[in-house]
């Protein structure tokens, strides 16, 4: 069931547009918050197009309860209105993505000591995890890149500082609840394929992951794991053949 929200104060600063949506600072019962906006598609029917916006809205809106009840971490969902097209969430003002961390550490660490560090293994865990159990939890992602997971910064003892973030993830615009062990592994593909278009200096940043994803997906991780391989296989032969 859609959570009804007040009306709210006009958004206010555009942060990032894509092809489903605008993302926006904006406000909700007087705090700053996140605001994502589906815009109408004008090449579909209205009706149509409403329909769909709706169900994607309340698929988004499942797929943070199922994460929170997961334990993994999200923005805190605060609303949505539907009519509107608009969900409401928490805007973690000192986060930044795991692409721009990535690209931080790429450009001040010499190649052979990076693929060593102690921060990017770190990061790989919580990836790793993070994955595993979305999988577990039969939760598909649907677009899984670095760019689509937050680092928030969280207070840690000095021996721990090694890696001061939490992992946050976020657009779920394209999410399903799935068993179906081919889904999960297009997830995995689509991740690999993120990865090594994002971040070719780190060839094997996805291995570590998929060690992690290992440890936490103990939902027929096997099945998954080769129906992944399977879809690798594909995309590779679509690659030779052009």
């Amino acid at each position: 069931m859609a959570v009804a929200v007040e009306k709210q104060e006009p958004v206010q600063q555009l942060l990032k547009q894509g092809a489903e949506g605008k993302l926006y600072i904006g406000t909700y019962k007087g705090n700053r918050c996140l605001v994502k906006e589906r815009f109408e598609k004008k090449y579909r029917h209205p009706a149509l197009d409403r329909q769909l916006t709706r169900q994607r809205i309340k698929a988004e809106q499942k797929a943070f309860q199922r994460c929170a009840a997961a334990g993994l971490s999200t923005p805190a969902l605060y609303g949505v209105d539907l009519e509107q097209r608009k969900i409401y969430m928490e805007y973690l003002e000192h986060s930044r993505t795991a692409k721009e961390f990535i690209d931080e550490l790429t450009a001040t660490t010499q190649a052979d000591v990076l693929s060593e560090s102690a921060q990017l293994k770190q990061l790989a865990e919580q990836i790793g995890h993070m994955v595993g159990v979305l999988h577990r939890n039969n939760l598909v992602h649907g677009d899984l890149t670095t760019s689509n997971m937050l680092l928030d910064p969280v207070e840690k003892d000095a021996e721990e500082s090694v890696f001061p973030y939490r992992l946050v993830t976020i657009d779920f615009g394209l999410s399903h609840f799935s068993d179906n062990h081919e889904n999960k592994g297009v997830d995995l593909y689509v991740l690999e394929r993120a990865i090594l278009s994002a971040h070719s200096q780190l060839p094997g940043l996805f291995e570590m992951i998929l060690e992690a994803y290992r440890e936490h997906n103990t939902n027929h991780c096997k099945e998954t794991i080769a129906k992944y391989e399977e879809v690798r296989a594909r995309g590779r032969k679509r690659t030779m053949v052009g």
